[in-house]
């Protein structure tokens, strides 16, 4: 008689059943895992993306709140310190104006090759090159002030580098030269005084013996030692002095290294300051009765 009823199960199915389960399991837990991983690398990568846009729109409205102080520089600059009376001077306020300005527009960049610094250094000597009167040195003066500056920003935000910043070969210094045309110049305090005087703007023989508290043949020998070393210029026979553009920069370089030093204490001051020490200390100090 044959039984109706299913067949029971062999032990075994079970098991296989249970594994089963298990293996789908296991894999349903991989496949969230790495579904949680794309996700999750999605949302860092979009986190990303919107940290950049917004660092790249704050050093843009860095770069055009700079650009536009720099183009007020350079407006405020040529206008104050270029040559009053020339029947240049309009021509040469636009030429300057659109030089400095372009020049300017590099701070926008990510990265300033060096290649187009020395395009802007090469514009300025054509320029220069092109100067109808000796006066005009004082306006090419104050443009490449202006554009050192810009040069120096753009160092500072480290958008610009070029080989003034590689270690310097001082074995290739020429001690002799360095001397004679920078140093015995202006070795002396009152020819130093009077470099300082024409930095920004022209002065007469007068002017500069008031300065001094020197007269006659003395002013006049300070006066020819700068004028043959080239740091000085007078506009014309009997004219005032005004400085050169080798002037300003010996001028601007000891300014630059006077600045750099003001953290390191100097010989002569610690000496003075020990000797005032000293004589405080005798002052303290009561005397034995004899």
């Amino acid at each position: 008689m044959k039984n109706g009823n299913k067949k029971a199960g062999l032990p075994g199915d079970s098991v296989i059943s249970e594994g089963q389960e298990i293996a789908e399991v296991k894999a349903i837990r991989e496949k969230l895992s790495e579904m949680h991983s794309d996700i999750k690398k999605v949302m860092e990568f979009t986190s990303r993306l919107r940290l950049e846009a917004a660092l790249e729109n704050s050093r843009q409205e860095y770069s055009n709140a700079l650009l536009s102080h720099l183009f007020e520089d350079i407006d405020t600059g040529l206008e104050k310190n270029m040559v009053k009376k020339c029947p240049e001077k309009q021509k040469c306020t636009s030429a300057f104006t659109a030089l400095l300005q372009q020049n300017a527009g590099l701070i926008k960049k990510n990265r300033v090759d060096d290649a187009l610094i020395s395009d802007s250094r090469k514009k300025l000597e054509e320029l220069r090159c092109g100067a109808p009167y000796s006066k005009c040195e004082k306006c090419f003066s104050e443009v490449s002030s202006l554009l050192v500056k810009q040069v120096n920003l753009m160092r500072s935000m480290r958008i610009y580098a070029d080989n003034q910043e590689q270690k310097p070969n001082i074995s290739a210094l020429k001690t002799s030269a360095v001397m004679s045309e920078i140093l015995e110049p202006i070795s002396n305090l009152q020819r130093l005084e009077i470099l300082r005087a024409v930095a920004f703007e022209a002065k007469s023989f007068s002017a500069f013996s008031e300065l001094t508290g020197l007269r006659g043949g003395n002013l006049l020998f300070h006066l020819q030692k700068l004028t043959e070393s080239g740091l000085i210029m007078q506009q014309h026979e009997r004219g005032d002095y005004m400085i050169t553009e080798k002037g300003f920069r010996i001028l601007q370089g000891l300014n630059e290294i006077y600045s750099s030093l003001q953290g390191y204490p100097l010989q002569n001051s610690s000496r003075k300051e020990s000797e005032e020490n000293d004589s405080q200390k005798r002052k303290d100090t009561p005397e034995l009765a004899v």
